[in-house]
């Protein structure tokens, strides 16, 4: 499949007008790995071409990553530099407009110290994350994916390069609704009005809880923040107005529970990829809303350690709904990336929570927003609970159950 450029082109601009929103005179930061220069071009000149101020690129490298941690001792790595801490603080007063393009090797860090990853993690979130928090609902940013030969070859190792590259790339394309004689734009209308249809039957629900039943072990009760709104596909940057979609692909529908009340265990249907590595074959039980235990086929030291990232690392910070009939589902196969692996089924997440779905949260303090039982952490990490079988039930404070899963799909 040979992608045209005047379909990369299209892929460009829905990122950037639909995906971000770009407004005129608005600063962008654009992520982007140094394999995909060509690509960033295209992005860089979409975004001038809606009327960004600036566009500033933060260039990546699997490899660079991979030799500081072989080499460089974890000090020096968790070590947040003046003119890092700079660059945060001008955040907090351009609030860009970010972008993201995702197409990292999954393996990048394979045979790396995982100690020393998560160490560094940690070290370093401690300096990064409370400017993040200052600009959460803040501005407009979206993720969106651009296939390299290792990611490509880690989904397809039976392929040759070129044409793992093609089977990726017809998957990405799939679930991001763009094709040479289609409309995505008018694709992205439509799929918002959907979702954000199911969003508001939720919200009008008003309820206090939900539990989860699968045949496979889980058997799971969460409580829900009774002011907490349900939300998907599309965010409100509360300074401009402007829509934008944080994540090209997005099937779910997300809301964050109450930090510290869950009960039960949630048995993980796909492996979930973590700092190159693999847990596969995972659950994680739940006491008084934290975990207690857990167990893995395979990665059980790394699950156990994530889980100790932190004091609530070990509480849940996202409940997620999303029909097995995903897009990103029928592409039938573990993207290794969690912008698409999320988005096949319904999850859940570890760690930190979403103040935005508290009614004037984006003026919250992280402070604030724990009061009202968002969790707090600096990780937050997806796993996929959504079985073929899945059954979720909501509970009203009535003690009323209504049916809003079965069988792995929306049951109204």
């Amino acid at each position: 499949m040979a992608i045209s450029k005047e379909l990369l082109e299209k892929y460009a601009a829905l990122i950037v007008r639909t995906g971000a929103n770009v407004q005129k005179g608005q600063v962008v930061q654009l992520t982007v790995s140094v394999e995909q220069h060509e690509f960033a071009a295209l992005v860089i000149k979409e975004c001038y071409e809606a009327g960004a101020k600036k566009v500033n690129v933060e260039w990546q490298s699997d490899q660079q990553s991979r030799l500081n941690y072989l080499y460089a001792n974890e000090d020096t790595l968790a070590t947040v530099l003046p003119w890092e801490e700079e660059k945060l603080k001008q955040m907090t007063r351009d609030l860009p407009c970010r972008i993201f393009i995702a197409s990292d090797d999954p393996d990048a860090l394979s045979g790396v110290d995982p100690h020393k990853i998560t160490s560094v993690g940690r070290r370093r979130s401690a300096i990064i994350k409370p400017y993040r928090n200052q600009i959460e609902g803040k501005h407009q940013w979206v993720i969106a994916a651009y296939p390299s030969v290792k990611w490509a070859k880690k989904c397809f190792p039976e392929l040759d390069d070129q044409a793992a590259i093609d089977k990726l790339w017809q998957a990405i394309l799939k679930t991001v609704r763009v094709s040479e004689d289609g409309d995505p734009v008018k694709a992205w209308e439509k799929h918002t009005e959907l979702i954000e249809s199911k969003a508001k039957w939720l919200n009008e629900q008003g309820f206090c809880s939900l539990r989860y039943h699968s045949k496979n072990g889980t058997d799971f009760s969460v409580d829900l923040i009774p002011e907490a709104k349900w939300e998907g596909a599309g965010a409100v940057n509360s300074q401009n107005g402007a829509f934008y979609i944080p994540n090209m692909p997005t099937e779910e529908i997300f809301t964050s529970p109450v930090a510290g009340k869950c009960e039960g265990t949630l048995v993980a249907v796909k492996p979930l990829s973590w700092n190159s590595q693999l847990i596969e074959d995972f659950s994680i039980t739940f006491k008084d809303g934290r975990a207690v235990s857990c167990r893995a086929g395979k990665g059980q030291e790394l699950l156990e350690k994530m889980l100790r990232m932190d004091d609530n690392a070990c509480m849940l910070g996202e409940v997620a709904l999303v029909p097995k009939e995903s897009p990103v589902n029928q592409c039938g196969f573990l993207f290794y990336e969690t912008l698409f692996d999320e988005n096949a089924c319904c999850h859940v997440a570890l760690g930190m929570g979403f103040k935005e779905v508290l009614p004037g949260g984006d003026d919250m303090s992280m402070e604030e927003a724990q009061k009202h039982g968002i969790n707090d952490s600096i990780i937050h990490v997806d796993f996929m609970v959504g079985a073929d079988d899945l059954d979720i039930d909501g509970l009203r404070p009535d003690g009323s159950c209504v049916p809003v899963f079965r069988n792995g799909t929306w049951a109204q």
